[in-house]
């Protein structure tokens, strides 16, 4: 794995902290693709994460947002098969899959149907960061709502 040294940026930007967090996850990340997932758009600003959950139920899975990192963990607690097998393609086997949000982006339900773990998100984008037009008067109006200061 390369390392990158990221000195060289920081010493001309400030409150980046959080980018370099996030590419220090991202190369200590597990990419084993266990358990396979699925990442869609549903709207503007809506997304859907669907993870392939097959043999786990509800209690056996935890979903927690800690600092826009979201995480879904699986620990099965009990086996749902005590024979023996001939072919086990069905892995039930712990998982920890955590996801980097970005800011604004909220998770709104989390539920399963058919073997799958949905998860939609949306992204709320507050008033007072949203663009806003700014009208240009004349100077006349502008001239008469406006207080004068003389320095002396």
């Amino acid at each position: 794995m390369t390392t990158f040294d990221l000195s060289p940026l920081f010493r001309s930007t400030i409150g980046f902290d959080r980018l370099a967090n996030m590419l220090d996850t991202a190369s200590h990340t597990d990419y084993s693709g266990y358990p396979p997932y699925n990442i869609e758009l549903t709207g503007e600003d809506t997304y859907r994460i669907s993870l392939a959950v097959a043999g786990f139920k509800e209690t056996d899975l935890d979903i927690e947002i800690k600092e826009n990192t979201l995480t879904v963990a699986g620990k099965i607690t009990t086996p749902s098969h005590h024979g023996k097998y001939l072919h086990q393609g069905i892995a039930e086997r712990n998982f920890k899959r955590s996801y980097q949000l970005a800011d604004h982006v909220k998770v709104t339900t989390a539920y399963m149907e058919n073997g799958l773990l949905h998860i939609d998100l949306e992204r709320k984008i507050p008033d007072a960061m949203k663009p806003r037009k700014i009208s240009i008067g004349n100077i006349a109006t502008t001239h008469s709502t406006r207080e004068t200061v003389r320095v002396a």
